[in-house]
């Protein structure tokens, strides 16, 4: 029996089948489009889509163990709880559920109140799952390096309430030592929900501070203004994207993405070391070619 893995090719699912792979895993990765990622040595490709049922049906077959992964696309919530009635069907009792912080506060955002519904459904039908809650990923800023560079911005209007923003690699490491934690269990293990944050609350103005540091000369925040934001996203995105990535910065200016208490302390003892921080991934950026 295998480790099933969709958004197998994402930010954070090719991380994943990476470190099941090197963990001797028997993993399956779940693509649309075959050959199109080299993953390592041993990973079987698995061709579907989350809205293709028969094809679902058959990747489940064989599967002891779940990590479900949507993207924010205009069907999530059907593809989620598709995934996962299918999976109650083939009897799977291992699952980890990538979800968001605060997945019940942000009650207008389309993508956040989805992971809710999806989180209800776990709990409902008592699926012994590891729901994921991680806040805003460290590497989203990859986006806006040029404008920090090109015009001394930092555009993202995260505002001042304070948001723990998470590096990929850190959410990576936990969601696969769940994983193997429930693959490898002699029976299905009780439901666990954990906040996935980085080390400290990092505001628009602290996030410039740092830029400014690192390049040595002034970088300042470029406030609060989310219709400008939506704008700008709307440029590269579609429109109802844009629209609920604004609608998701007023929620984080309005609330922050704050973890439960000792979060911090219990994700660091989960992986035996510190949180990576947001200074060190600008350090890194900074280090990589454009």
């Amino acid at each position: 029996m295998s480790i099933l893995v969709t958004g197998a090719t994402g930010t954070v699912g090719s991380l994943i089948v990476e470190r099941l792979a090197n963990a001797g895993a028997d993993v399956k990765a779940l693509v649309r489009t075959p050959g199109k990622v080299a993953f390592p040595k041993g990973v079987t490709e698995v061709v579907g889509d989350l809205t293709d049922v028969a094809a679902m049906r058959t990747a489940l077959s064989s599967v002891r163990t779940l990590f479900l992964l949507n993207a924010v696309v205009a069907d999530e919530v059907t593809q989620a709880l598709t995934a996962l009635n299918l999976a109650r069907d083939a009897g799977i009792e291992r699952i980890v559920y990538l979800s968001v912080i605060h997945a019940d506060l942000y009650t207008n955002v389309p993508h956040f109140t989805g992971k809710h519904t999806v989180e209800r459904m776990i709990a409902d039908f008592k699926l012994p799952a590891t729901v994921l809650r991680p806040a805003y990923f460290m590497q989203n800023d990859w986006q806006v390096k040029p404008a920090i560079e090109n015009y001394g911005v930092y555009p993202m209007p995260i505002g001042s309430a304070g948001v723990w923003m998470v590096d990929a690699r850190d959410i990576a490491d936990v969601a696969t030592t769940e994983l193997l934690k429930r693959d490898r269990a002699q029976t299905a293990l009780p439901g666990l929900t954990l906040d996935l944050v980085g080390p400290e609350a990092l505001t628009g103005d602290s996030v410039a501070n740092i830029w400014s540091q690192e390049l040595q000369r002034e970088v300042r925040y470029g406030g609060n203004d989310t219709e400008a934001f939506e704008r700008q996203m709307a440029t590269f995105m579609p429109a109802w994207m844009a629209y609920d990535m604004r609608q998701m910065m007023a929620g984080i200016q309005k609330h922050g993405m704050r973890p439960e208490p000792g979060a911090v302390a219990n994700l660091e003892k989960q992986l035996g070391r510190p949180l990576r921080t947001y200074r060190n991934l600008v350090r890194e950026m900074l280090n990589t070619k454009s």
